[in-house]
């Protein structure tokens, strides 16, 4: 809503009334003082009536302040802006024959005073800039016209000159001063607009990445499972090396988007971290289990070590620690041809951090490309992503999940003899008596037995559900949109329910709404398996109170587990009821 510029005016005015008046209580006090009599208190009482009137006449557009008021109107506020001038300046007069030299020159400085305060007060409304300059520009040029006039002396024509001269610089530098208030709401506008279009083009952006992460994740979710449930099957050695082929291209491609939106979402500032207690020794075993046979296969020896004095367990975001990790070892592992590799923890009592150093005896990286490796979309060769591939986002989203995490990764290296990279995290030892997020699970019990009920609207993630689930011996329905998960959920009790997010009909979010609304399923553990995989995505299901949250491509182990301990907690639910 825009503030016309009447009624800035009006406002200021408003909020400086008091001081108005407290100033003319002073220059009142200062007059009589120099000239005792009656006519100061009567100037006082003139002064507060103008003012009122002013006030009274001004509520209007204090009230309405985006209404341009009407030319009546406009000449009507003028002329109460010339009033209040008349009867505040007035003293000026009184002052100038009354006060004697001294009152002269008080009633100068009074007059310019009031001439500086309108200017810069008004001078984006012309006309009430006009009506409240003249009265105080008589007053200031013609007292001392009057006085020459009087005693028909020039002396006092000089004091109009200097006058004169005042006014030539007060113009000069209202005139400046709006230039530059001019210039400066341009600059606003335009930084405003450019703003709006960063805003809406972050937005588009967002939108954009999404939509890319769902087209995405759902074909390669039917060709990573496709070539899981391939891997099971009887294969010689020729079709078992297709299908890791298969399976390592696929791990390429899910690396590439989900460092897209890694990146995304931290140079949006919405990566927030998830504290747990982690056993710090099971995070670096896991390093070694994922890329031991990688590494040996290209003829490196990994190696993983743990200083005596590391702490066993320690409080840390396991999912951000883990994929800075992977980050390093991936790429030690991808320009390591010979030699070793080594992952070493180590920890630094004094500062309490933890130090974990992955160093390699492959290339090295030149000194001068050096400091540009943790640049966004940047590797240290330009040959580098057509001989290995990846974006660069690797080494730059680990560095800037280090430093979120109030620590650092740095780089050494020699060309040719290999690199050093250091992650140095702060980091909180653990004290016990909380969960901790690595510790051994309990023995949950199969997916024997047990119905699950799933909604997916994909005829191929459908079939990949059935040929995952039903070996593990469990009674699998399977729908095509929430409307049908809703109509099934109202029939007959499930252990657990899968849920895909965009349907037809209805959509999973307000399919899984309306069974918790009651009915045989009302309690019945939800899991969102959805190819929406952003955190606003997530947010949404969180919302709605869902036991898990799975993103596709599937990870069938992970989706059994997830199953299981749903329908073990059906089942506790059901036998405490």
């Amino acid at each position: 809503m825009k503030t016309s510029a009447y009624s800035l005016v009006a406002t200021i005015r408003d909020r400086e009334l008091k001081t108005r008046m407290a100033l003319a209580a002073f220059i009142g006090g200062t007059a009589w003082f120099m000239a005792p009599s009656i006519w100061p208190l009567v100037w006082f009482a003139f002064v507060a009536a103008t003012q009122a009137i002013d006030w009274i006449l001004c509520r209007s557009l204090r009230r309405e302040p985006q209404i341009e008021p009407r030319r009546g109107q406009i000449i009507l506020y003028c002329l109460s802006a010339s009033l209040s001038v008349v009867a505040y300046s007035g003293i000026t007069v009184y002052l100038w024959f009354e006060g004697g030299d001294a009152g002269r020159l008080f009633a100068m400085i009074q007059a310019a005073g009031g001439l500086l305060h309108v200017s810069l007060h008004m001078y984006h409304v012309r006309p009430l800039l006009f009506s409240a300059a003249v009265p105080h520009g008589l007053y200031f040029l013609g007292l001392p016209i009057s006085q020459a006039v009087i005693d028909r002396s020039f002396g006092p024509l000089l004091i109009t000159i200097g006058c004169s001269l005042y006014l030539a610089h007060l113009v000069a530098a209202v005139r400046q001063s709006a230039g530059t208030t001019e210039a400066l709401r341009d600059a606003n506008r335009v930084a405003g607009e450019e703003r709006h279009k960063a805003e809406v083009a972050n937005a588009a952006k967002s939108d954009f990445l999404a939509v890319i992460s769902h087209e995405i994740r759902t074909p390669m979710n039917a060709v990573i499972s496709a070539a899981n449930l391939l891997r099971r099957t009887r294969l010689d050695r020729d079709q078992r090396e297709h299908v890791s082929m298969l399976m390592d291209a696929s791990d390429v491609l899910m690396g590439l988007l989900n460092d897209v939106l890694d990146f995304s979402k931290i140079e949006a500032g919405k990566m927030e971290l998830e504290l747990q207690d982690v056993d710090l020794a099971g995070k670096l075993s896991a390093v070694s289990r994922l890329w031991q046979s990688r590494a040996t296969a290209n003829g490196v020896r990994l190696t993983v070590l743990m200083a005596e004095n590391v702490p066993d367990i320690v409080r840390i975001d396991p999912l951000r620690f883990q994929q800075i990790l992977f980050n390093l070892v991936s790429n030690a592992v991808k320009f390591t041809d010979t030699g070793e590799i080594t992952v070493e923890a180590g920890w630094d009592a004094a500062t309490q951090r933890l130090v974990v150093a992955v160093s390699d005896t492959g290339c090295g990286i030149p000194a001068d490309r050096l400091a540009q490796v943790f640049d966004s979309f940047e590797q240290a060769d330009v040959g580098t992503t057509r001989r290995h591939g990846g974006t660069g986002l690797g080494l730059a989203i680990s560095r800037r999940l280090a430093q979120l995490m109030g620590g650092d990764l740095t780089a050494e290296s020699v060309e040719g003899r290999g690199s050093v990279f250091r992650l140095a995290l702060p980091i909180a030892v653990y004290e016990g008596g909380q969960d901790i997020e690595d510790a051994a699970p309990d023995e949950l019990p199969g997916l024997m037995g047990r119905s699950i009920l799933a909604a997916e609207d994909h005829e191929v993630n459908r079939r990949i559900l059935g040929l995952l689930l039903e070996p593990h011996g469990c009674r699998l329905t399977l729908v095509e949109n929430g409307l049908e998960a809703v109509d099934a959920a109202a029939l007959e009790p499930f252990d657990a329910i899968l849920m895909d997010m965009q349907m037809p009909g209805y959509d999973g979010l307000e399919a899984a709404r309306r069974i918790r609304l009651g009915g045989v399923n009302g309690d019945t553990p939800i899991i969102a398996l959805t190819a929406n995989a952003t955190d606003v995505h997530r947010a949404a299901w969180a919302a709605i109170g869902v036991h898990a949250f799975l993103t596709k491509p599937i990870d069938p182990e992970m989706l059994t587990r997830t199953l299981a301990e749903a329908s073990a907690l059906r089942a506790r639910i059901r036998s405490a009821a």
